[in-house]
């Protein structure tokens, strides 16, 4: 089958099997004819408030039954879904929205200041009761989404896709299309869990959808519902892997087809792991951005077991890896990376600029290639650390910690030193899962660290917190956990 647009993609498979089960999230569950219907009646409620053809629409709806509802109608429309958190405080929220200017703010309360200013309806907003529920004429978009980042800066931009809202829905990816159960356990906002899942529901699988990342719960919807298919970033494995045995052990996980990670580096530790758990065969991990589809990779269980540390090959040519100089770099050294832009763009930004050179374009990450091809990340440029003239890359000293068994999470930064120029610091997560903290100390943390990474790596100082230090999503703002430090010292 060829192509259509999303909109009409869901009116297609609802006549093809209406009644069978599309979407769950929490106590509400919606069959295919149900949850086509809402998004007609929903499309022309949104058409009534102004939102037509092109138009950019936000979407402030956690995760839930609504917030598909919500995204279907606008591209039924003919107009690009742009998620956003629903948790973002009034002073990141409204530079968001003044760069975007959308025509429709969905689930912003009249609470927020920025009601005053735009379109919008609030979390449970239903559609007209008289509205038509029957299929809308295809309608497609120019662009097929808008998603918001506050970049390493902080500054907010908006990341406009060019890719078309357009998809065959009987055909397959990665394992995932008609048949497949996906469970969803990432915020929707986030770039992943949103384009994988509506991936999943117009291909015809069904969706399970978590209100939030619980790794126990995660289990139990895998066995209750018998999930095949699941997007993830490493800090849920991980949650995952530091549950109690027995309870981890206890979940019949045999379902599982494919674990897809992506947002984060994954820990050859924490990666060979889950392969002997579940079987390396069934992991999949790819690196890139919402962005650069030109600069992704693609790496499977088994290479990433043959060779550890690597996100795999370049999926649209090899990088370029430069120094500060930008002279390309030789096998195995460390530079950063650039991918061939497209000759078509296939993004723009809303707020900022790409960083392209030559027709080559980076993300900032740090790496090297193999002797193979195989791409291998570092870190960050911006988050770099020059400690005695030493390069300290805070994901391999983060990846070392993470493996001790009383830490559930860490994040390490460079603070300002005397002597050394920048210290190497870490913010230690050793929460355990039945919310007691972990009998672990400084010295304890180093004689572990010491048998895996250099000494010049290892923290000169630590600091011990029983909370999360990373979204569930993986994410974590760097930059904002050292300015706070820096600021503290100084006071």
């Amino acid at each position: 089958m060829s192509e259509m647009p999303h909109g009409q993609a869901m009116s297609w498979l609802a006549a093809q099997d209406p009644e069978r089960l599309s979407l769950v999230c929490g106590p509400h569950a919606v069959t295919r004819i149900q949850l086509d219907r809402q998004a007609n009646a929903m499309a022309r409620t949104y058409a009534r408030l102004g939102v037509a053809h092109d138009h950019l629409v936000a979407l402030m709806v956690p995760n839930s039954v609504e917030f598909y509802i919500a995204a279907l109608a606008v591209w039924k429309l003919g107009a690009v879904p742009m998620p956003v958190s629903d948790r973002l405080p009034d002073a990141e929220l409204e530079p968001i929205l003044d760069l975007a200017r959308p025509a429709l703010v969905v689930g912003l309360g009249t609470d927020r200041p920025a009601a005053s200013r735009f379109v919008s309806v609030p979390v449970g907003f239903a559609p007209d009761p008289k509205a038509d529920e029957s299929p809308l004429p295809p309608a497609l978009a120019r662009f097929g989404r808008a998603l918001t980042s506050g970049g390493s800066t902080g500054r907010p931009k908006v990341v406009v896709s060019h890719a078309k809202a357009l998809i065959d829905p009987e055909s397959e990816t990665m394992g995932l299309g008609p048949g497949s159960v996906q469970l969803v356990p990432g915020p929707l906002f986030h770039n992943a869990p949103f384009i994988t899942s509506c991936q999943g529901l117009l291909r015809g699988a069904t969706v399970v959808v978590m209100t939030r990342f619980d790794p126990a719960r995660m289990l139990e919807l895998i066995e209750e519902r018998g999930v095949t298919w699941m997007q993830v970033v490493p800090t849920m494995l991980q949650r995952v892997w530091r549950l109690p045995e027995e309870e981890r052990l206890g979940r019949d996980v045999s379902s599982l087809g494919v674990v897809f990670s992506t947002g984060g580096p994954f820990p050859a530790w924490l990666k060979a792991a889950w392969a002997d758990w579940i079987g390396a065969d069934k992991l999949l991990e790819a690196y890139g951005s919402s962005e650069m589809y030109g600069g992704s990779t693609l790496v499977t269980g088994e290479e990433a077991l043959r060779k550890p540390g690597t996100v795999g090959r370049p999926r649209y040519g090899p990088p370029r890896i430069v120094d500060e100089d930008g002279r390309e770099v030789g096998v195995g050294e460390v530079g950063l990376i650039y991918f061939e832009r497209p000759k078509e763009p296939n993004y723009h930004y809303l707020g900022a600029e790409s960083q392209i050179v030559d027709g080559w374009e980076t993300l900032g990450d740090m790496g090297y290639v193999d002797e193979d091809g195989y791409l291998f990340l570092a870190d960050r440029r911006v988050d770099l650390i020059v400690s005695g003239g030493e390069n300290v890359y805070p994901a391999e000293v983060e990846a070392a910690l993470d493996q001790h068994p009383d830490v559930r999470s860490s994040v390490v930064i460079g603070l300002p030193d005397d002597d050394l120029g920048q210290r190497v610091h870490a913010i230690v997560d050793v929460g355990r899962h039945d919310g007691s903290t972990g009998d672990v100390d400084q010295a304890a943390l180093v004689a572990f660290l010491a048998d895996r990474i250099v000494r010049y790596k290892i923290p000169r100082t630590f600091e011990l917190v029983n909370e999360p230090l990373r979204t569930d999503a993986g994410k974590v703002r760097r930059s904002q956990l050292r300015d706070e430090r820096i600021a503290s010292s100084e006071t």
